[in-house]
């Protein structure tokens, strides 16, 4: 696959700094977009030009017992694009046929990329939340925590799908952003109590924690009743629940990890068609490492996009 663009993702760090999950030596990057260059033997389905992505999930096995249960996700033999395989900081890399997701020719790169990852983790954990049996319904209230990379493309999607959208964020230097996006309401977790102010607002039926830091267990007194936390942002703080509330309010804590390749697709379609898209800083290989680091300490406003 010859390159066109990769984003610069925060879980690139499991293999920039030493980690379990990381292979030391390998090229990050999980948010890359370009076209095939070449075929391996016995590809079917692709042809040489074809535009593609690839995501985190490099691409099921379709034999592991996970896979023959329908759960491409949990395969046991997916790589980790980036992680245990090469990934797109580069002008070419390998992708295994099944993680291929197809981009359309209208998009630009630098919008798709981060929307392989960071969208696609957002979206599907929206969208998972909508297909469940009692799961959302237009004009449901949700909150998301955190307006960083992962949350101002969550404020996107959920006013897309026509829920009633609260955005909570530390300071009131975010509001007026978090409002442009789409989001009804903003909470200023520093100067009132989030989960109270999603009580006055009759509380959420889904509080999606996007924030890389911070503890999101005192969010959960701000759930509706069968009300879910949901996180897709990795924090080193555990979930504290009294099983109190697990019990006599039936409220669920979960995590979602991004989906399919076909999912990607559907993801990608959704997005264009609701005019989704990242706020992204541009950079150019050469100026990778000081762009990761800038993404690191936090300063990117909102995805760094590799252009190749």
């Amino acid at each position: 696959m010859r390159v066109e663009a990769c984003g610069i993702c925060h879980s690139d760090s499991i293999v920039v700094h030493p980690h379990d999950e990381g292979e030391t030596g390998r090229v990050p990057g999980h948010e890359a977009v370009g076209r095939i260059d070449a075929l391996g033997e016995g590809v079917t389905g692709w042809s040489v030009g074809d535009r593609v992505g690839v995501g985190f999930l490099g691409g099921h096995c379709g034999v592991c017992a996970a896979c023959r249960l329908g759960d491409f996700v949990g395969c046991t033999d997916q790589p980790y694009t980036g992680v245990h395989v090469d990934g797109g900081y580069a002008e070419y890399m390998y992708a295994r046929q099944t993680g291929l997701v197809a981009v359309p020719e209208e998009m630009s790169a630098t919008r798709v990329a981060p929307l392989l990852c960071a969208g696609f983790t957002v979206y599907n954990a929206l969208v998972d939340n909508v297909r469940q049996p009692g799961g959302l319904v237009a004009g449901d209230l949700v909150a998301v925590q955190g307006i960083g990379g992962l949350g101002h493309l969550a404020v996107q999607y959920a006013r897309a799908l026509a829920l009633r959208v609260v955005a909570i964020a530390r300071g009131a230097d975010k509001e007026e952003l978090a409002l442009r996006l789409g989001a009804h309401h903003y909470v200023d977790s520093k100067a009132s109590d989030a989960a109270e102010e999603l009580t006055k607002l009759g509380g959420a039926r889904m509080v999606l924690g996007t924030a890389a830091g911070g503890d999101v267990s005192p969010l959960l007194a701000g759930l509706a009743r069968r009300g879910r936390l949901v996180l897709v942002g990795v924090s080193p703080e555990p979930v504290r629940v009294a099983p109190r509330q697990l019990i006599f309010e039936a409220v669920q804590v979960s995590g979602s990890l991004t989906g399919t390749a076909t999912e990607n697709e559907q993801n990608l379609a959704f997005a264009q068609a609701h005019d989704v898209a990242p706020m992204v800083e541009h950079t150019s290989l050469t100026d990778a490492p000081a762009a990761y680091d800038r993404m690191l300490r936090g300063e990117a406003r909102f995805r760094m996009v590799i252009g190749i």
